[in-house]
């Protein structure tokens, strides 16, 4: 079994998606091994985006996230990685496939609706900015 970490980005939250989102991950037979609800500020969003710290976009990133409440959550599976990202389909909404959580709800690049952790590195490193061993079950 895998753990990976998936935000709901504020613009999702807005548009009342975050249930869809979590059915289509339950669907699939994750398990919901945390998950709340939170703002997040300044500080937390830059650790967030730490790798992208440098590239022209980061105050966009930064911007973006700050601007409403999130959904944090911890998922567990088989390859829960990679699936997940499949899910969520292609960072860009343009080329994410019909089928997938940004394919089918997103249409910008910065409000793409989900994030998703791209390798176990990430992951927990996610996973603790946003949640302790306590919360997690």
């Amino acid at each position: 079994m895998e753990r990976t970490f998936v935000l709901v980005k504020p613009g999702a939250v807005s548009r009342g998606l975050v249930g869809e989102v979590v059915a289509r991950f339950e669907r699939r037979g994750f398990c919901m091994r945390a998950m709340k609800m939170l703002l997040v500020d300044t500080e937390l969003a830059a650790e967030h985006y730490a790798e992208h710290r440098e590239k022209d976009f980061f105050g966009e990133l930064v911007g973006s996230i700050t601007s409403g409440p999130v959904v944090a959550m911890v998922l567990e599976g088989p390859e829960a990685i990679s699936v997940v990202r499949k899910m969520m389909g292609a960072t860009n909404p343009l080329a994410a496939e019909p089928g997938t959580i940004r394919g089918d709800f997103a249409t910008e690049i910065v409000n793409n609706i989900v994030h998703g952790s791209d390798g176990p590195e990430s992951a927990a490193r996610e996973i603790a900015l946003y949640f302790n061993e306590e919360e997690i079950v």
